[in-house]
């Protein structure tokens, strides 16, 4: 008796996209979600320091003890005569504070400035753009920032994407998601598609199908 060879994992895998792909394309569209709202006030943004951030270290009158670091990828720093001090998700006014305390061992009266040289921050504020982006990345947020700002650094968007299909995913709203119209923004100039965005938003845009 001839056996019947059964489809591989691979084989159905490959079947399916292509059902859902025809199905797609045979609506021609993906569920709608509201407008994003042009306006998302929001109090004003105070930057809170991520890992990667690299910081400039300054202890006044102590410049052997003054130097540049980058916060390692658990969040912390090491300065001389003080060892991990986390440093992620602080901001550098409070941080300048915890490292005069722990250098008053040392030196008298320390008066300590953390300034930030290179930009990542917290990566829950961070925005992600992922998909048909010309260059999907995570940029750090910005005060007044808006999704023009947006698709700017990450250089627009590729042939094959559906602009106008594209979904705001608002952590701030505990992921709502919203429909932004980045083909009018960008290839047809219209500002009235240009929202305000917020700590920690996700943009996603889709590939169009036809």
């Amino acid at each position: 008796m001839q056996s019947t060879a059964h489809p591989s994992f691979a084989a159905l895998r490959i079947a399916t996209v292509a059902a859902l792909t025809m199905g797609l394309s045979a609506c021609g569209t993906f569920e709608r979600y509201p407008a994003a709202p042009v306006k998302a006030v929001s109090p004003d943004h105070l930057y809170k320091i991520g890992a990667l951030d690299q910081l400039n270290i300054v202890v006044w009158r102590n410049p052997d003890l003054s130097t540049t670091v980058t916060v390692r990828p658990d969040g912390r720093i090491s300065l001389p005569l003080v060892e991990n001090i986390v440093a992620a998700g602080r901001q550098p006014a409070d941080l300048s504070r915890e490292i005069e305390t722990a250098l008053a061992k040392y030196i008298r009266e320390p008066v300590v400035t953390v300034m930030v040289n290179n930009f990542q921050g917290v990566s829950t504020e961070q925005i992600r753009i992922v998909g048909e982006a010309a260059k999907p990345q995570s940029v750090p947020y910005r005060q007044n920032m808006t999704l023009l700002d947006v698709m700017i650094q990450v250089g627009g968007l590729t042939d094959f994407a559906d602009g106008n299909g594209a979904v705001l995913v608002r952590g701030a709203e505990s992921g709502k998601q919203y429909s932004i119209r980045l083909k009018d923004l960008l290839k047809r100039g219209d500002i009235s598609a240009n929202v305000d965005i917020r700590p920690g938003d996700i943009i996603i845009v889709p590939q169009s199908w036809f």
